[in-house]
């Protein structure tokens, strides 16, 4: 199947780009109800789903909405207004979906259920709740994908954001080099660029100028791989959202150079505990493989947290230290 989306010069000047913190959510989601552990986030996925599982996410509202194939309720990715929304700033946009259009995404979801599944699919008594009191259970949708953020993205967010804004940065930069065609053309195998239009092919669903306003919006993420995937809705610019560049080392570990010059300014433990933090981490499992006492542990971590060299996320009764994107720079200068 393929399926044209035509561009006029207008459409062409409106195109632009813009990282989604709800994009991750909705992919990285899909790729933990997926359950196949791809290689790309294999690391990622075996330490956040047992965090989910603990939390209910994996049988809650997000899971409804985001099946592990299939259509997605476009209402869980609404346009942002600038090229780096907060998360904050999308859920208050899910907060304010017409109470039509999110009822329009649940009969989507529902006649694309698999058969047997019931009138409502998967989600059954969830997604009939959202139809019928869309005003009463949207702020609880927000509220869980609060909830999922805090667990599965915030403490990986740093090198996420980093490999975003570099893929977005690097296109711009195509763009007034060798012009909007050439970055188009070169998104994704499944997408190409030809006389004008955008043409997607392979693709289940399709991406016309009929069903969508005009401009594009180009969304990269790190879990969208190894598919595009697409949101139109009138009278919003259609969003294309594909795999950005380097996501596949996103999860590798990150090697540091000699720690010698930084621990001489910070200290031989603090140093030690950044170096640790590769992967985010409890005190408890700190302490443990660093040899230092819990205490101190934690008296390093608060330290450090008022640096801005970590940042701290709630995990149920744990609290996970990750490190921030100006300790990744000291270390690997």
């Amino acid at each position: 199947m393929e399926s044209g989306l035509v561009f006029s010069a207008a459409d062409l000047a409106q195109t632009r780009f813009a990282v989604s913190p709800l994009w991750e959510v909705v992919t990285s989601f899909r790729v933990l109800a997926q359950r196949s552990d791809s290689a790309p986030h294999q690391r990622w996925a075996a330490q956040v789903r047992p965090r989910i599982a603990r939390a209910g996410l994996d049988r809650g509202r997000l899971a409804a909405l985001v099946p592990a194939d299939g259509y997605l309720a476009d209402f869980l990715n609404p346009t942002p207004d600038g090229p780096f929304p907060t998360l904050a700033a999308e859920l208050d946009a899910v907060r304010r979906t017409p109470a039509g259009q999110v009822r329009k995404d649940l009969r989507k979801l529902a006649l694309d259920a698999r058969p047997g599944a019931g009138p409502w699919g998967a989600g059954g008594g969830v997604l009939r709740a959202l139809h019928d009191d869309p005003v009463a259970v949207l702020p609880k949708v927000a509220d869980e994908i609060e909830v999922y953020w805090e667990l599965a993205l915030a403490p990986y967010w740093a090198r996420i954001q980093k490999v975003l804004e570099a893929d977005v940065f690097h296109r711009a930069r195509q763009v007034a080099e060798h012009g909007s065609a050439r970055v188009l053309g070169e998104l994704h195998e499944t997408v190409r660029w030809d006389d004008g239009t955008l043409r997607l092919v392979r693709r289940h669903c399709a991406l016309t100028r009929d069903q969508a306003g005009s401009g594009l919006l180009l969304v990269p993420s790190v879990f969208v791989w190894p598919r595009v995937l697409t949101r139109t809705v009138h009278p919003d610019p259609p969003q294309l959202a594909y795999p950005a560049r380097g996501f596949g080392a996103v999860w590798e570990p990150r090697t540091t150079a000699s720690t010698d010059a930084v621990a001489a300014v910070l200290g031989r433990s603090r140093t030690l505990l950044l170096a640790a933090l590769d992967t985010p981490a409890s005190t408890t499992w700190l302490a443990a493989h660093s040899g230092l006492s819990a205490a101190g542990v934690s008296q390093h971590l608060i330290a450090l947290r008022n640096a801005g060299l970590v940042t701290a996320h709630r995990s149920g009764r744990s609290v996970l230290y990750a490190r921030t994107s100006v300790a990744d720079q000291l270390l690997n200068p």
